[in-house]
């Protein structure tokens, strides 16, 4: 017996865009091999004989449903009419009957748990061949999509490997505000991995710190040039400087390419200088965004997580042994903040922020 195939396909009706389960027929058999799969088990039968059968169930069927029946066959399905349409009046007349009048088929649970439990599967690589980005990860801070100045950023996924001789095939960090670099420091190019040293582009407020990156690449000589551009944003570490100034100025975070800040930090209760995480969930059930303090480890610390609704001022704790015993923020735009985490960041957005004394 062989494999049912199957292979991921992009979801364009969602957003963000998910990737939707298409399973992939070898080939369409028709009634001549359903004969000739009977015939081979039951060598009693002649293949014609069988054929006969096979057409004399259809007309079967179509006869008991035109009188009004439902057909059941016991074990594998049913078939039943059905109507579709709409009537505004319940004496009105029933619409003509190629437009509303309609054949179902329904699979008895059975049939489907007996195909179930001997099904084996056999995954089948995505259509088109390009770079595919499943992961970027910066070593130095050993964070997923964080663009460090000063770390090796490291790519992972397949057919990455591109020549950089070739016209076109490069690497490409661009800014979703502005700007865009062609990257030049490598230590690895290969199908699977591609280290390098980032070069990132600068855009036109400190808060535009979201980037994406991609990878293009001829798979020959003369062949057409595909690119693939991961579908995670990179985030840099934002620089907050004179926090434990009388007056400390309002630094802009948490935000997109927008021309203002989502939200401003306007003042901190510090001691030194610090490292840390600042996250913003959206809340689904109760339809509200949670904002809290990180430290810089993964399942580290964490702070007391404060419910966001509206515009306003708020302070967040920080966490265990911080420098930063709180955090004082102001939320512009409540509504773009919430549509960004929802759609860009599939719930939750998270920044670095150097803070500084």
């Amino acid at each position: 017996m062989q494999t049912i195939q199957w292979r991921p396909e992009v979801n364009a009706m969602t957003n963000p865009p998910s990737w939707r389960i298409l399973a992939v027929p070898r080939r369409s058999a028709g009634i001549e091999d359903i004969a000739d799969d009977i015939a081979l088990r039951h060598p009693n039968f002649s293949k014609a004989d069988i054929l006969t059968i096979l057409r004399a169930e259809d007309k079967a069927v179509q006869t008991r449903l035109l009188n009004g029946e439902q057909v059941t066959k016991e074990g594998s399905w049913s078939w039943f009419v059905s109507f579709s349409g709409r009537l505004d009046h319940p004496t009105d007349p029933l619409p003509p009957i190629d437009q509303c009048l309609n054949i179902n088929v329904r699979i008895s649970p059975p049939f489907t748990r007996a195909i179930r439990q001997s099904a084996r599967t056999e995954r089948l690589p995505v259509r088109e061949k390009k770079p595919v980005i499943s992961t970027v990860r910066d070593t130095l801070l050993d964070l997923n999509n964080v663009l460090n100045p000063d770390g090796i950023l490291q790519l992972r996924g397949s057919n990455l490997a591109f020549d950089r001789q070739q016209p076109g095939s490069q690497c490409l960090i661009k800014g979703t505000e502005s700007g865009s670099v062609v990257q030049s420091r490598f230590g690895r190019i290969e199908n699977s991995i591609i280290i390098l040293i980032p070069d990132i582009p600068a855009q036109s407020q400190p808060w535009n710190n979201e980037y994406t990156v991609s990878v293009s690449t001829r798979y020959s000589t003369h062949g057409t040039l595909r690119t693939g551009t991961c579908r995670e944003m990179l985030r840099s570490p934002l620089r907050l400087s004179g926090l434990g100034l009388p007056d400390p100025p309002e630094h802009g975070i948490l935000t997109n390419n927008a021309a203002s800040p989502y939200i401003s930090v306007i003042g901190s209760s510090i001691t030194a200088d610090e490292t840390l995480r600042i996250q913003v969930t959206l809340d689904h059930r109760k339809k509200v965004l949670l904002l809290s303090l990180l430290d810089m480890e993964k399942k580290g610390r964490t702070g007391t997580a404060v419910p966001v609704r509206e515009n306003g001022e708020y302070t967040l704790q920080g966490f265990t042994d911080s420098a930063v015993s709180s955090l004082s923020i102001r939320v512009n735009d409540y509504a773009a903040l919430q549509e960004m985490v929802r759609n860009t960041y599939s719930g939750q957005l998270v920044d670095v922020l150097d803070i500084q004394l």
